[in-house]
């Protein structure tokens, strides 16, 4: 896997068939999967195996910028990285880039810790954001 700048942690997708719809390339729908589970790798990888399960999160908003095509069978490399860390959220950035090192795809998120008990938004948990910030190698004091 080819290392993406700034990114630490890079997530290998193989495009599949069923990915690709009638345009002959992968249908825009399914990159929100992909981002998912690059941002679900990431979280496991950052916090844990064991706190990944833990997590209550909700995807609060997803911006998303394609810039070329991907096609069947292509490997995708998709970075994902911490941008921000604030009270209750945080902000994630990916890049999609396909195997010939173009990029497919910019996107950013921002996730809400979220109390599903109360049924309202929490704060980032302190061992969250400790984790994050060790993962991440910058302090979020800076954030």
């Amino acid at each position: 896997m080819r290392e993406m700048e700034g990114y630490r942690f890079v997530h290998a997708r193989d495009v599949e068939f069923r990915d690709v719809d009638a345009a002959d390339h992968v249908n825009n729908a399914v990159y929100l999967t992909y981002l998912e589970t690059a941002r679900i790798a990431y979280l496991v990888e950052a916090l844990g195996a064991g706190l990944a399960y833990e997590l209550s999160l909700i995807l609060a908003n997803i911006t998303v910028d394609f810039r070329s095509p991907a096609r069947f069978p292509e490997r995708l490399e998709i970075g994902a990285r911490i941008t921000r860390l604030g009270t209750k959220s945080f902000d994630m950035e990916h890049e999609v880039r396909g195997g010939d090192g173009r990029l497919v795809l910019e996107a950013s998120s921002v996730l809400v810790a979220y109390d599903y008990e109360a049924g309202a938004p929490m704060a980032v948990p302190e061992d969250w954001r400790t984790r994050f910030d060790a993962y991440e190698e910058r302090s979020s004091v800076a954030t």
